[in-house]
């Protein structure tokens, strides 16, 4: 087969373009670098599409950043709202929890890694746009522990404080997570061995607390 056909062989079908770049854009972040240090031509050339196909999907390359960021988010917050539908928050509920959420994050890769670069080093555009999921999730999370009748003595402000402590805990293990090799299964052990006693503490010092 000549080069040439076997580059038309790659191109992604009618329909699927916009699925290619953002795949091709995630596939380069994990591979070569943060994605707003990306050109669109380096995106559209692992895509297998022309440049002025992607214009056809996206009006820059920051819009191609804040849908990939809107499709890493919104699976997670489905899922994690799902996982909180617990009646109290137990040890097997945190243990399953973090089962479910670090599962998702090996699962996703791709999409964790290019959070967790764009966080950092990202674009101003970029870097609030994370700031303002992460905070979504912190108050999702505290309105959640609203219901529990073990907390019914902390103020809105203490709840949104202890959600803020469970969010950053778990943001900065995803991290771990992410620098460990995939075949790294001690490792990975590891990691959601102390996510899980971290949640343990702040659950059972919150009953200490008082305002």
């Amino acid at each position: 087969m000549s080069k040439e056909s076997s580059s038309r062989s790659r191109k992604p079908k009618r329909g699927q373009t916009r699925e290619a770049l953002m795949e091709a854009a995630l596939d380069l972040v994990v591979k070569k670098a943060p994605f707003s240090s990306l050109s669109l031509r380096e995106v559209t050339k692992r895509a297998g599409v022309v440049p002025t196909a992607f214009y056809r999907h996206f009006t820059d390359m920051s819009a191609l950043g804040l849908t990939l960021l809107d499709e890493s988010f919104r699976t997670l917050r489905q899922m994690m709202r799902q996982v909180r539908q617990e009646n109290q928050p137990n040890e097997n509920m945190l243990r399953g929890s973090m089962e479910t959420y670090f599962n998702y994050v090996r699962e996703n890769r791709a999409h964790f890694l290019f959070v967790a670069k764009e966080l950092f080093g990202g674009t101003p555009t970029m870097r609030n746009a994370i700031r303002r999921e992460i905070r979504m999730f912190t108050n999702e999370l505290a309105m959640d522990m609203a219901r529990f009748p073990f907390l019914n003595h902390l103020s809105a402000e203490d709840l949104q404080m202890m959600a803020g402590l469970v969010v950053n805990n778990v943001t900065a293990l995803t991290q771990e997570m992410l620098e460990l090799e995939e075949s790294d299964t001690f490792g990975q052990q590891e990691v959601l061995g102390t996510a899980e006693k971290q949640l343990r503490l702040i659950f059972l010092g919150v009953g200490q607390w008082k305002s």
